[in-house]
């Protein structure tokens, strides 16, 4: 790494939650999965010269993360629903392989980014990478300079006061996105000592859970949060060859390693609809509950209602984690109706770790892209994951579309605009 820039993630369990939850759900269901990732900035960002070669020293560098034994304990302690052969065994002895990541910029300063080998050896890649992206880039372009860290504490805590004030019971998600490791922190302490200022689910019912940040957990003695994310679907379909079963394979390979816990289901990979004709009635009940993270918040709420109606269950007695694009007004906003006919919570990502007044947060994420079930096949299958935003799909545009016609409530879609499909990158075609 260049001399005047620290290494940025030095910490094994700076990570989300569900990074490790998946890892063991990889490992009991799809143990010999080799998988491609990439990377795709939604805001085209043009990088700073020699951006790349940086971010491929800080990637190096997670060559020298291990597990601590403060960390084992902590795992150990909290997380009931990891065995301790996995805690103890395969994360002690995990190491972090540089060489399975490609970084490169185009003469025009866009940035690439490609995973690829095991799905067990690349799936904690994810986050750590785009964290390291994400506080490279303020760092390399100045711009946190002016991180006023005091000023970022009370402004945060403005927020949470609001949200417990509302009832809302609310955790940060804010990880992937980060300006900085040092605002992330400051955010954890922000929303822990407001909600720790008065007896709030007394008053209001009012409740800061935890992070899905799995260090900052460890370190202010919180709940780490998570379950799934969408690359767990979007493997299945593409081992399946399409999107039409994977939600029901996807509940399958979940109740496999986890038996019933971590009981929040992810969904949106391919819309409401075909996951409505996917899951049963057993399984509706089964999860605790379902989280929100594409859509019209308003508009999904409807949608579970009714699948949970359908299925004569009381939505009332089920969660619904909304987790899109959320700030606290919104949040709000959704607490006032969502309570009348659930159990609302809310996880709240970069409004939270990257809302610095005049500079814009990166919109930058990882997706799964491709897979096979074992190297025997000799070739990786094409996947991508829709959204029930239109024209936020991600993936390269042929497959995108060949996902979107097998799938009714995406036909006039791409009846009407057949092109409109985002392209996760030219780097998975250059592969």
């Amino acid at each position: 790494m260049s001399k005047s820039i620290k290494q940025i993630i030095t910490h094994f369990l700076d990570d989300d939650l569900y990074k490790f939850t998946m890892l063991f759900a990889v490992i009991v269901n799809f143990p010999t999965a080799i998988v491609r990732y990439a990377f795709v900035d939604r805001n085209n960002t043009v990088y700073p010269k020699g951006f790349a070669e940086e971010l491929r020293r800080q990637i190096d560098a997670l060559a020298n993360l291990v597990i601590s034994e403060q960390e084992i304990e902590f795992l150990s302690k909290k997380c009931y629903y990891l065995p301790k052969f996995f805690i103890q065994a395969l994360l002690r002895g995990y190491r972090y392989d540089p060489s399975m990541v490609k970084v490169w910029q185009n003469e025009d300063g866009r940035l690439n980014i490609i995973f690829e080998g095991p799905w067990w050896r690349t799936i904690l890649l994810e986050v750590k990478v785009l964290a390291i992206t994400s506080e490279l880039y303020y760092i390399m372009t100045n711009q946190d300079i002016a991180f006023n860290y005091e000023e970022y504490y009370n402004k945060t805590y403005k927020k949470a006061e609001r949200l417990l004030q509302a009832g809302c019971v609310f955790s940060d998600f804010g990880t992937r996105r980060r300006s900085s490791f040092e605002t992330q922190e400051v955010v954890i302490k922000a929303l822990n000592d407001c909600y720790k200022s008065r007896n709030w689910e007394a008053l209001t019912k009012g409740k800061f859970c935890g992070t899905s940040n799995t260090y900052f957990a460890m370190k202010y003695d919180l709940t780490p949060i998570g379950t799934m994310a969408h690359e767990f679907v979007c493997g299945i379909a593409g081992l399946n060859g399409g999107p039409i079963l994977a939600n029901i394979k996807a509940m399958e390979a979940w109740n496999n390693a986890f038996h019933g816990a971590l009981g929040i289901y992810l969904y949106d990979t391919y819309g409401f609809d075909i996951f409505s004709k996917n899951i049963t009635e057993a399984y509706a009940n089964q999860f605790r509950g379902m989280r929100v993270d594409s859509g019209d918040n308003f508009e999904q709420l409807r949608k579970i209602c009714k699948l949970y109606a359908d299925k004569r269950i009381d939505s009332r007695t089920k969660q619904i984690k909304f987790s899109n694009a959320l700030n606290v007004d919104r949040a709000i906003q959704i607490q006032k109706v969502a309570s009348k006919v659930c159990l609302p919570n809310f996880g709240i990502g970069g409004h939270f770790t990257n809302d610095w007044d005049g500079i814009c947060p990166m919109n930058i994420v990882i997706k799964l892209v491709a897979i096979a079930d074992n190297e025997s096949w000799g070739f990786l299958a094409d996947t991508c994951k829709l959204s029930e935003d239109k024209g936020k799909h991600s993936g390269l545009v042929d497959v995108v579309n060949r996902f979107m016609s097998q799938l009714p409530q995406f036909a006039e879609e791409l009846k009407k605009q057949p092109k409109m499909a985002q392209s996760i990158i030219a780097a998975a075609q250059a592969v």
